[in-house]
């Protein structure tokens, strides 16, 4: 599976803050009904 990965790496928590951090801040405020996919490029290979 990791030699699928467009990022070569397993994904990591730090990974992930980023994400979450600005969907819980007011700049995402206009954002509903969404998925927001944090995966390493795995679904745009």
């Amino acid at each position: 599976i990791l030699s699928r990965i467009p990022a070569n790496r397993w994904g990591t928590p730090d990974d992930f803050k980023g994400p979450v951090v600005f969907l819980a801040s007011p700049a995402a405020d206009y954002i509903h009904g969404t998925i927001l996919t944090v995966d390493g490029g795995w679904m745009g290979r």
